[in-house]
């Protein structure tokens, strides 16, 4: 929502033809047109303070002079219909309570979130948007059906202490507000200059050779992308070179089936019915030629005559002896310590002691030395008595 002044960058003296400047509030996220008196000298990039119907808001300037006559007639806004002015330019108190205003925003969505949860109301709060004297606040939401929202306005008025004024938008609109990456590794076309949402079907994908992958070709909006309308006039001019009815051709070795269209190449490729393994490229000219004989009872002998003869060339790699020009460093090699009396073969060193019968399996290693002496008086008691008479 971004809007670029390249006048000012141009070092052209702008005659100010009318005093209608744009002012964008929460960094473009909505912008008004206003009226400017020459006596407050204003301009494009300073902050200011509109007047609005109960109280004052805080934005900047984004567009003053004649390139707002051409925004005006872009969004279809009539200089008669501005009626409401600026009031000043933002002194430091402005300012300070437009950054109080942004704070209290992400405290209050989520509030309103929850609120819209708890009466099972069917909408999704996108964003809340407070205004400049913190008087008011504004509240996106997206729903697929009406929404009678006159109890949570109520609640929202109770909750937030502050006007509450309700907008719907649509799905793009809230991908727009919200930004983000998209697919491209830049950001929303949506977010930063697309302004116009015009409808996108899969059309556009078909005639751009694009495989129909709803989850590929949908954006965060969950509707289809709206870049792929950019390139779509270039597809339809190209696609004016081909020939309509082409799917198949007829010959002498058989009937040719077409696979796929290579709009940048303008090559055709065609398969055999009778031999499906057979993949030919015929240029767009050879199958003009090829239709025009079949309409006049003509039949090729085959289509290997008419294809396109694809040189490939191939590429010799030299590779260079790097033999003492690369030395890696020695790798370091950590033995491993091998435990203590482990070859010992008479000695009970190192090894674990049996647990009795009566001790448990999960037995702490506390346990350990009460089972060693309790072996050892068992021996001692055994001494005592001396040895078991032998059973005959």
């Amino acid at each position: 929502m971004s809007t670029f002044d390249w006048l000012s960058h141009l070092g052209v003296d702008d005659a100010y033809t009318t005093d209608i400047v744009e002012v964008s509030f929460k960094d473009g996220a909505s912008k008004e047109f206003y009226h400017a008196p020459p006596e407050l000298q204003v301009f494009t990039g300073d902050y200011v303070a509109v007047e609005t119907k109960n109280g004052y808001n805080v934005g900047c300037i984004s567009l003053s002079g004649e390139l707002v006559k051409l925004q005006l007639k872009k969004k279809h806004v009539k200089e008669a219909k501005v009626t409401e002015s600026v009031l000043r330019k933002a002194n430091d108190r402005d300012l300070e309570k437009m950054y109080e205003a942004r704070k209290l925003e992400f405290p209050a969505l989520v509030k309103a979130r929850a609120i819209a949860r708890t009466n099972h109301s069917p909408m999704k709060v996108t964003d809340v948007e407070f205004q400049g004297d913190c008087r008011k606040a504004t509240i996106y939401y997206t729903a697929d059906t009406r929404v009678d929202f006159r109890e949570l306005v109520r609640q929202f008025s109770h909750q937030l202490r502050v006007k509450i004024e309700m907008r719907q938008i649509g799905p793009r609109q809230e991908s727009a507000r919200i930004g983000g990456i998209g697919s491209c590794g830049r950001e929303l076309c949506c977010s930063t200059w697309l302004s116009d949402f015009q409808s996108v079907n899969t059309a556009a994908a078909r005639y751009q050779n694009i495989a129909i992958n709803q989850g590929k070709l949908s954006g965060q909006c969950g509707r289809l992308k709206c870049c792929l309308n950019y390139e779509l006039n270039t597809y339809m001019e190209a696609l004016e070179a081909f020939p309509k009815k082409a799917d198949k051709l007829r010959t002498d070795a058989g009937t040719g089936i077409l696979i796929k269209t290579d709009i940048f190449k303008g090559l055709m490729y065609y398969t055999y019915r009778e031999n499906r393994g057979v993949l030919l490229p015929i240029p767009v000219e050879k199958v003009h030629e090829i239709i025009a004989l079949n309409k006049a009872g003509k039949q090729p002998a085959d289509l290997q005559g008419f294809q396109q003869v694809v040189v490939v060339q191939e590429e010799v790699f030299e590779y260079e002896d790097v033999t003492g020009a690369v030395e890696l460093p020695a790798e370091k090699r950590r033995k491993k310590k091998r435990k203590s009396g482990s070859r010992g073969s008479g000695s009970n060193s190192g090894r674990k002691p049996k647990s009795s019968g009566s001790s448990s399996a999960g037995s702490t290693p506390t346990d350990k030395p009460k089972a060693k002496s309790n072996k050892r008086r068992s021996s001692n008691r055994n001494r005592r008595r001396g040895p078991k008479p032998k059973q005959e």
